[in-house]
């Protein structure tokens, strides 16, 4: 129990901690997590079991928003590190791309979240270019166009991870970003094959928001 003669507060937060318990059961589909609140006289019961894993917590985070398409979903292993990802187009102007590594929450990113931007635009770009919805004479999609609206979760599990910080708001690992790279590069492009139309839309949305970007810039 945190002792009040170091700690201003002792009183914890249940709804922080509510939070966190789901965002954790969300990103273990396997596991069952029980908060009782016996504070107060009362008891406050809650257990947190989602089978759908990271679907779920895109759904989730996405439920009140006009959503493009089904979430994507796919997980692949590269030099020893698992990597989970799921992505969803909404109709919005900002992106929300959240990381983690193994269950810890990375508000400022790091190398993982470097490693899945540089790939998604990597592969919308080769398949924008393959299947001529980019011109020859045209511009690539930037990294801010394809993800622009872009709602994703990209979860990793590493035997050693560095954070930079007390806090592990950033992850440190330089092996990281090409292992996150690698799944996403070779999980995505094959996602795009098989769903043409979800692509479609997809690029479609990123070759608007280049208009309007490169547009705004002439203005």
């Amino acid at each position: 129990l945190p002792d009040p003669e170091i700690f201003e507060k002792t009183k914890f937060s249940a709804t922080e901690v509510k939070s966190r318990l789901h965002e954790t059961a969300y990103l273990n589909p396997n596991l069952t997590i029980v908060f009782d609140d016996k504070r107060d006289g009362s008891v406050e019961h809650i257990v947190y079991h989602e089978p759908e894993g990271i679907i779920g917590f895109i759904q989730d985070l996405n439920r009140k928003k006009e959503v493009l398409h089904d979430p994507v979903y796919f997980k692949g292993e590269a030099d020893g590190i698992e990597v989970e990802v799921t992505l969803q187009y909404v109709n919005e102007f900002h992106e929300n791309v959240l990381g983690f590594c193994n269950n810890i929450y990375n508000a400022e990113g790091g190398t993982h979240l470097t490693g899945f931007k540089s790939a998604i635009t990597k592969v919308f770009n080769d398949y924008a270019r393959k299947n001529n919805i980019i011109k020859d004479k045209d511009d690539n999609l930037s990294g801010d166009d394809l993800r622009e609206g872009l709602a994703a979760i990209v979860s990793i599990k590493i035997s050693d991870p560095q954070f930079e910080g007390q806090t592990k708001q950033k992850l440190g690992n330089s092996e990281a970003r090409p292992a996150v790279e690698s799944v996403v590069t070779e999980q995505l492009t094959y996602y795009l094959e098989q769903n043409p139309q979800i692509a479609k839309i997809i690029v479609n949305k990123a070759a608007v928001a280049q208009r309007a970007r490169i547009a705004a810039r002439k203005a």
